[in-house]
């Protein structure tokens, strides 16, 4: 359960720094976002499947954050309208990019190296 905490509290200040990067545009880059939100993934995953291995929740990631970005060329009206919603449209995206999975990749390398060099070396 302690371990459980810490991936929920570091998905709490990751959100928050992911808002404040959407709020600061001047000061941290674009594409900050996109990092935050696929480390904030990795560490969802890893307090749902708080058994896994970290590759394993570093695979997840990758896949779900890939299928997120390549959704984004579906643009049928439903799905554009729940992307209308603001919430939705955080979670789902917009565009698809390709520089995005890139971004995807190095927030999933993040949260892994933070899981595996100091979450779980300081248990």
């Amino acid at each position: 359960m302690k371990d459980r905490f810490k991936y929920i509290l570091l998905t709490i200040i990751i959100i928050i720094l992911g808002l404040l990067s959407r709020k600061y545009t001047n000061i941290f880059p674009l594409y900050i976002g996109d990092i935050l939100w696929a480390t904030m993934v990795y560490f969802i995953f890893r307090a749902l499947f708080i058994n896994n291995t970290h590759k394993n929740i570093f695979l997840y990631t990758l896949v779900f954050s890939y299928t997120i970005e390549l959704s984004q060329l579906y643009k049928s009206p439903w799905i554009n309208n729940i992307r209308s919603i603001r919430l939705f449209g955080l979670i789902l995206g917009y565009g698809f990019l390709w520089s995005d999975l890139v971004y995807y990749t190095i927030g999933a390398v993040i949260g892994f190296l933070i899981d595996y060099f100091i979450v779980k070396k300081r248990s």
